[in-house]
């Protein structure tokens, strides 16, 4: 279709995507709020999931068509330009409430800096990070925090290792060779799984053994919002993964022709940078 710009038909996904969404954050909200709900919570995540998955299919068999030129390629470039933009600034503002917490919020409890005044309310405070002692004695704090050098020092090797892998693969699709693109990007999925597998351990060391759970003042709240919103991030990863995967194994892309895996890719590595910081925030400092 040279010269022309593909335009789809009037599509539903787009509302049913909203309306699924928005029931899965109902239910979401009324989990944390409430402590039920989980029932609309889940109806709206397998809504997502298959809003996702039928919208994807369609999008892959207009491609396949060839439906699909120059300019639409440049469009499905700006577009996932811009969702990994506001995926950053989504990031920014949980790091952002971190740093503001660690910087300001703690040291004027304990009787820092310009507003030291609030020492008043918790005289006994003394100011520290990780807050393992609240200055409130109604929140209890986390028994202990994680030694950055165990379970997050592995998850962040296996993490850069599925950048490496995934680059890897994306070279050998360029250059032509499938069967080494199916392979490291076979690894990478492995390497993702494996992630999600020692994070869910970590979670429960959190829980079981650490006293580190959402309860457990800012520590504890900051900890599940910041690697729980990354973990999610992850498994998205991963599946997006498993399916560029199967496309490859069914010879879907070309070495000149494959954005869907470009894509990806940036996402994948935009997940991996984020965990980098994760690490050296969360854990080592």
């Amino acid at each position: 279709m040279s010269g022309s710009y593909y335009v789809p038909a009037t599509s539903k996904w787009p509302v049913l995507g909203s309306l699924a969404l928005g029931t899965m954050m109902i239910g979401t909200g009324m989990v944390l709020v409430h402590e039920r709900g989980t029932v609309i919570m889940l109806i709206g995540l397998l809504a997502v999931i298959a809003v996702m998955a039928l919208w994807f299919r369609e999008v892959v068999h207009e491609s396949r068509s060839g439906l699909y030129d120059a300019q639409m390629d440049r469009s499905f470039r700006w577009g996932m330009g811009w969702f990994i933009f506001s995926e950053v600034m989504f990031f920014a503002a949980f790091f952002g409430a971190l740093f503001y917490v660690r910087m300001f919020a703690v040291p004027w409890l304990g009787g820092e800096g310009t507003k030291g005044a609030t020492a008043l309310l918790w005289p006994e405070f003394t100011a520290h990070w990780p807050l393992l002692s609240p200055p409130d004695s109604s929140v209890s704090g986390p028994a202990q925090v994680f030694s950055p050098w165990h379970l997050p020092l592995v998850n962040t090797l296996i993490l850069v290792s599925s950048s490496i892998t995934l680059t890897v693969a994306h070279e050998a699709l360029k250059e032509g060779h499938r069967k080494i693109c199916r392979n490291w990007l076979a690894g990478t999925v492995l390497l993702g799984l494996c992630f999600i597998v020692i994070q869910g351990v970590e979670y429960y060391e959190a829980y079981a053994h650490y006293g580190i759970t959402l309860e457990a003042g800012i520590y504890g709240a900051t900890f599940f919002i910041l690697t729980g919103f990354h973990g999610v991030h992850v498994i998205v990863g991963t599946l997006i993964l498993i399916v560029m995967l199967v496309r490859v194994v069914r010879m879907h892309f070309s070495p000149q022709e494959h954005f869907g895996f470009e894509a990806s890719c940036w996402y994948w590595h935009f997940v991996d940078v984020v965990w980098v910081g994760l690490f050296l925030f969360v854990y080592v400092f």
